[in-house]
């Protein structure tokens, strides 16, 4: 009798939408803000490009180049913990052994289960590192080019979020009425990317909109005071 085959999905890139959220949700919002509170002060829509551009392209700088930092700092903690976990394996290999069978047992396995396990592994030195880093220590093997993925991927989201509150202030000669329609095209954005991300995370795309329009709309709004007041200080 024929049988529909069992194909699991899995969200597997986890690292790449995380990145992807962090830059364009500070794009979305931190630009917004920046000519939302500039718009106050200056009637000009072009200055306000000027200025908005300008921290497009430093912020996606910048968040690039925290994306990089933040990547090899991981791949530096990982490499240290080996390192560590091999030595620790070849000098103390009995304690090393006890916590291998004190993993297996919070997983349901009996002592005496456990031991053969333990016997096993001691005597492949990498799976037991491995095994100790994954379990004993969550660690995973880092994507030796997830450095500069990371910097790209934030960078590019970061300038692409940005571009979308400037973009009516290009078509519009006065600022307050680009700001009126930046706000609406942030919030569609906001919305659009919120149900996106849901739906590439296997999560409810509605509440994932709903919730990313509140989270950012919140963060825009705080934004947007903390620059109009600076702007009046000025």
């Amino acid at each position: 009798m024929p049988t529909t085959p069992h194909v699991e999905k899995h969200f597997t890139s986890t690292e790449a939408v995380r990145d992807v959220v962090i830059g364009m949700s500070d794009g979305l919002t931190v630009p917004f803000a920046l000519a939302a509170g500039l718009t106050g002060a200056i009637a000009a829509s072009s200055v306000i490009v000027t200025a908005g551009l300008a921290e497009v392209a430093a912020g996606s700088i910048a968040m690039g180049l925290g994306g990089y930092l933040a990547a090899r700092g991981d791949a530096e903690h990982y490499h240290s913990e080996l390192a560590r976990e091999h030595q620790e394996i070849r000098d103390e290999p009995e304690k090393e052994m006890a916590e291998v069978s004190h993993v297996l047992q919070e997983y349901g396995m009996a002592p005496d289960e456990a031991a053969i396990l333990v016997e096993r592994i001691r005597h492949r030195p990498e799976d037991w590192v491995r095994f100790m880093m994954r379990f004993e220590l969550g660690l995973e093997e880092p994507n030796p080019h997830r450095v500069y993925k990371s910097a790209f991927t934030i960078g590019i989201s970061y300038l692409v979020g940005g571009m979308i509150p400037l973009l009516p202030y290009f078509f519009v000669a006065q600022a307050q009425v680009g700001l009126l329609w930046s706000a609406g095209i942030t919030a569609i954005a906001l919305l659009v990317f919120g149900g996106v991300k849901g739906k590439a995370t296997g999560t409810n795309a509605a509440r994932s909109a709903i919730q990313t329009l509140l989270v950012g709309g919140v963060a825009a709004t705080i934004a947007f005071l903390v620059a109009r007041a600076f702007s009046h200080g000025g």
